[in-house]
């Protein structure tokens, strides 16, 4: 599926729209669906970020540009079973997803679209039910408007990473970031990186009060896990940039 939509995305301008249509059948033949949710479930570790515990339906979260936290947003809906799809994100790993628990047979990527990632975006919100983009340039607000109603319609949810093209999303539902990242597993000149913590901050419409939790992430084996203040003051810190072990892979 990753290599489809790959192919529709570089082929000619004159194969594109067919290319695109194809793709369109192809995932509706494996997944038909509308606006089946009412909410997408999050990790228990990030649960108590967003009211009703889940991602709202039919909109946009504005998130941090972190391959880890994307991972984290998509694993507990791909664990149930919902297909996702990552736009736009080349640095992310196939074995850092693997490590989230994300289901891979059901997971498209698009990892360079290039100037198409609006209408590869637009083509998979029609089927998939959870997408990240990283958006590499502004788009016009009526195209945005237009893929607005479409998350509206179809019942999909939309993580957009921040990016000098986007530092908001137009109606976003609120926003997910990442902040105060530190590595642990290095000693006095010996050992291994083996995890980090990090802070996620959640901010909605709803309850534009900031919620806070402090997570593993990734944690030592792989995933996110809730950590309590006298975890976080036990490890051996080193702050490093919190998406390049999930970048790795």
């Amino acid at each position: 599926m990753g290599n489809m939509v790959a192919t529709a995305l570089s082929s000619s301008p004159d194969a594109r729209a067919g290319d695109i249509l194809r793709l369109r059948r192809e995932i509706s033949r494996m997944q038909r669906r509308r606006a089946e949710h009412r909410l997408l479930p999050l990790d228990p570790a990030l649960s108590s970020l967003l009211p009703d515990s889940g991602l709202v339906a039919g909109t946009a979260y504005t998130i941090s540009p972190s391959p880890a936290l994307t991972l984290a947003l998509l694993s507990a809906a791909s664990r149930q079973g919902h297909w996702c799809a990552v736009v736009g994100m080349p640095t992310l790993g196939i074995e850092a997803a693997a490590a989230f628990g994300i289901d891979l047979a059901r997971l498209v990527l698009v990892p360079e679209p290039g100037p198409r990632w609006l209408s590869a975006t637009s083509a998979l919100a029609e089927v998939v039910p959870l997408i990240a983009v990283a958006p590499p340039a502004r788009a016009r607000d009526a195209d945005l408007s237009r893929l607005n109603s479409r998350l509206r319609d179809r019942g999909t949810t939309l993580l957009v990473a921040e990016s000098a093209a986007f530092d908001s999303w137009p109606e976003s539902q609120g926003s997910i970031r990442l902040s105060d990242p530190h590595w642990h597993g290095l000693g006095e000149g010996w050992g291994l990186l083996s995890g980090c913590t990090a802070t996620v901050t959640a901010q909605t419409r709803r309850d534009p009060r900031p919620a806070r939790v402090r997570v593993a992430l990734p944690s030592d084996r792989g995933g996110v896990e809730a950590v309590t203040p006298a975890e976080t003051g036990a490890l051996t810190a080193l702050p490093r940039r919190v998406d390049s072990l999930a970048a790795a892979g």
